[in-house]
């Protein structure tokens, strides 16, 4: 993790300007394309759910903004971007997690199942178990929404990028699904996350191996 050099860098007004704002996130929805990640995963018997937020990680850590954190008057640039998932349990509420990025899928995938496995155990929300290193992840499984919004509180300091994936649809023969990207306009502009946006997509695009637990091992709603 390295400081950034507000002195250098061109956004530094845009920092100042709209980290002062009560809300300072800015949101969109897309539509991402999933049909060969989603078919590869039914071929495979391998996790969708696990796939494609390890293909988001590698989104989110591909592009520098998404790894910039308010601190204070600062900006620190974290080195790596992990996930803050909500996990559901089966007597219907969740707990927030703490899932490791790895640019190995099968690293990845084993400490992301220990983890899903921990929050099933316990109960209660577990705030606070991630820190800023994270994005703040959600599945809306249930919804083809067309626009999302966040519980936040706003007496307390948050510049995390905010990411939800909605119901799965099938129109002309394409799979498809919502993806929600709220993230501090203090930190990025649309440019930055098109770019995410444009990197997740094509990694969808791609096929790899995830994990063999079914889609439904995160159905929570957003929120953080």
């Amino acid at each position: 993790m390295k400081r950034l050099d507000l002195d250098h860098w061109p956004r530094r007004e845009h920092f100042h300007f709209f980290r002062q704002f009560s809300e300072p996130f800015f949101g969109v929805t897309v539509r991402i394309d999933c049909t060969e990640a989603y078919r590869y995963c039914e071929r495979s018997g391998e996790s969708f759910f696990l796939h494609y937020l390890h293909k988001c990680l590698a989104a989110v850590n591909g592009v520098e903004a998404f790894r910039y954190r308010v601190e204070g008057d600062q900006v620190v640039v974290h080195d790596v971007i992990h996930a803050s998932a909500t996990i559901g349990r089966e007597d219907g509420s969740f707990g927030f997690s703490y899932i490791l990025f790895h640019p190995d899928v099968q690293q990845f995938v084993t400490g992301a199942r220990a983890e899903i496995g921990r929050v099933r155990e316990t109960r209660g929300l577990d705030v606070g178990v991630a820190g800023a290193d994270v994005i703040h992840f959600s599945a809306v499984p249930w919804l083809d929404f067309t626009g999302l919004s966040h519980a936040r509180h706003h007496g307390r300091p948050d510049s995390c990028p905010k990411i939800s994936v909605g119901k799965m649809t099938e129109r002309d023969g394409r799979l498809r699904m919502p993806v929600s990207i709220h993230g501090h306009h203090g930190l990025m502009d649309g440019r930055e996350v098109g770019q995410f946006v444009d990197l997740f997509q094509e990694l969808m695009l791609t096929s790899g191996p995830a994990s063999r637990e079914s889609e439904t091992e995160n159905s929570t709603a957003p929120g953080r």
